[in-house]
């Protein structure tokens, strides 16, 4: 089964405005529990469907942050449900920096009816988006839910790879913010 061919955007809030009218009709919004709904949302005139799921961009739980849950990845799987019976549909999935949270959703719509193309799902991302580096609390729950018995997961480690092989410099960044656990073999 090919991948998913509707447009696919991923950004950050600041970056929201500048697709508002690029034809825009789904907007898959990851959120931090206490950030306000951004308005510039209110300027998309061709939205079909809006999506608002709400958690911190936490990849373990910690004390005073929510982190991403199964029922927020089911979230996410009927949202692409919804997606995918709309031809040519222009998905915008964005989280605060555009860059964890985003592009894990994105990667799991790309997955989610495109079993066994789980890895070119995921360097298509990095076609998408240079600096993501996908949740992999997301990934992991996504995995499971979708019975993909780790092939997104190796899909995912093979986007970092590539990723680190163009940016070797992160390998250091990641490491720096508690995260080294996250870096491929």
């Amino acid at each position: 089964m090919p991948l998913p061919d509707n447009v696919l955007t991923i950004c950050g809030i600041p970056e929201l405005p500048q697709h508002a009218d690029r034809g825009v009709t789904h907007v898959l919004s990851i959120i931090d529990t206490y950030e306000p709904r951004p308005i510039a949302l209110d300027n998309y005139p061709t939205l079909i469907e809006r999506e608002l799921i709400r958690f911190d961009d936490v990849v373990a739980e910690y004390p005073g942050f929510a982190a991403c849950t199964p029922e927020h990845i089911e979230q996410v799987l009927a949202f692409g449900e919804r997606v995918q019976d709309v031809p040519g549909a222009h998905v915008l999935v964005h989280c605060h920096a555009g860059i964890s949270r985003s592009t894990a959703a994105a990667a799991i719509l790309l997955c989610q009816h495109a079993p066994g193309r789980e890895e070119e799902a995921f360097l298509k991302i990095l076609g998408l988006r240079k600096h993501g580096w996908p949740n992999t609390r997301m990934v992991e729950f996504a995995d499971r839910l979708l019975k993909r018995d780790g092939a997104m997961l190796a899909g995912l480690n093979a986007y970092r790879r590539a990723l680190l092989k163009e940016k070797p410099h992160l390998k250091d960044v990641i490491r720096n913010i508690g995260r080294g656990h996250e870096l491929p073999d």
